[in-house]
């Protein structure tokens, strides 16, 4: 579909096809097979200025949104969906300090992570504190003009690889959720140290490890926001950060059909390309429809955050994470069963799309969650 892109978004686009195809397809199958992390493909990303897309200018971002954001990361991921993880994460950790930071704090963090010199990551997850945000452990505990942290955060994506960390923490434990407060802490705080990296399904190449605070003392100016709103502050930061997820589900989905189709045509059985026969055929129409309505779905939703930034976006945001990564799932089922015995070979990109696709109907909140969500918002606007 044409999605009258104007000249900037379309060279936007363009950089990050390139970076995708030359950086990389090099490199997926090794940094999958091997679990790590390639920093200079940031490096690249760096180069090319795809980390501040959506970052204001005067911060070193190129001012453009989520909509831009959401179209390096489908691009990116049309290749690899891990590879490309990394940049996303950091605009999860990026846009909590964006949209609630104090002018001191966007000044002294964002402009590093514009220009690809650090990376960040947002750490609310916990071993008890799953789909249940608000039962955080996590201890901030106020000490003269410090906060003292001790607690244990788990999953979270960019642990150990990056520089700046937003964390949420409970400060006031006794009421709940109103009780937890948003931080900014840095890598190299004393009494911050990480624990194991995760062995994962997918995402292979992205680190995913233990955050650990053992008395971590920050200062009380890397408070974020107010005390209390910390959960206020994540659940707005998904708000933004869930169609993120939906352009990483969005481009494994596309690169897994243009694989197919590409295999459907080629491969020949019964004297002739199996793209002949209906029932394939079947199965790659409905792979493209469902692709569209997810990408018209994630892109409107991207639009409309951008248009009215204080805005309230739950339900759009749940519905285009939910619906993109659903969409993933069920077309690199397909992929793979299309390819037959090919498709589950590790010699072929198809089986790595599958799993890498799995995570996104799981993180930032699982879709189970999305559908309640959903219902909330459609029930208050019925009342």
């Amino acid at each position: 579909m044409e999605y009258f892109l104007t000249e900037e978004q379309k060279e936007i686009v363009e950089v990050a096809k390139r970076v995708a195809e030359e950086k990389l397809k090099p490199l997926r199958e090794k940094a999958d097979e091997e679990e790590y992390f390639p920093r200079e493909v940031y490096d690249e990303f760096a180069k090319a200025d795809l980390c501040g897309v959506y970052i204001p200018e005067k911060y070193g971002g190129l001012g453009f949104g989520v909509f831009e954001l959401c179209l390096v990361v489908e691009e990116l991921c049309k290749v690899d969906g891990s590879l490309a993880l990394p940049l996303a994460a950091t605009a999860l950790a990026t846009f909590p300090i964006l949209m609630f930071g104090t002018e001191e704090q966007k000044q002294k963090y964002i402009p590093d992570i514009a220009s690809g010199k650090k990376l960040a990551a947002f750490a609310l997850t916990e071993p008890e504190a799953g789909s249940d945000a608000s039962a955080i452990k996590t201890r901030a505990d106020e000490d003269g003009d410090s906060f003292v942290l001790n607690g244990t955060k788990c999953f979270i994506t960019n642990g150990g690889d990056a520089e700046i960390y937003t964390v949420i923490a409970k400060t006031d434990p006794q009421k709940g959720a109103r009780g937890a407060t948003a931080f900014i802490i840095e890598k190299d705080t004393p009494g911050f140290t990480f624990g194991k990296k995760e062995k994962k399904l997918g995402i292979r190449s992205s680190s995913t490890r233990e955050l650990i605070f053992t008395d971590c003392r920050i200062p009380k100016e890397n408070m974020l926001g107010k005390r209390g709103m910390g959960f206020i502050i994540a659940m707005k930061t998904f708000d933004c950060s869930r169609p993120g997820v939906a352009a990483q589900a969005l481009g494994i989905a596309q690169g897994a059909m243009d694989d197919a189709v590409r295999y459907a045509k080629q491969r020949i059985q019964f004297g002739a390309p199996i793209s002949s026969i209906q029932a394939v055929q079947h199965i790659l129409a409905d792979m493209a429809t469902k692709i569209e309505a997810a990408r018209a779905l994630v892109y409107q939703t991207a639009k409309m955050i951008d248009a009215n930034p204080n805005g309230k976006f739950t339900k759009e945001s749940a519905m285009s994470k939910l619906y993109a990564s659903d969409v993933a799932m069920e077309v690199t089922t397909n992929a793979i069963q299309v390819m037959g015995g090919y498709g589950y070979m590790k010699e072929y990109p198809m089986e790595k799309r599958f799993r890498d696709a799995k995570i996104t109907q799981i993180y930032e909140g699982t879709n189970q969650i999305q559908r309640n969500e959903i219902a909330l918002a459609l029930i208050k606007e019925y009342s």
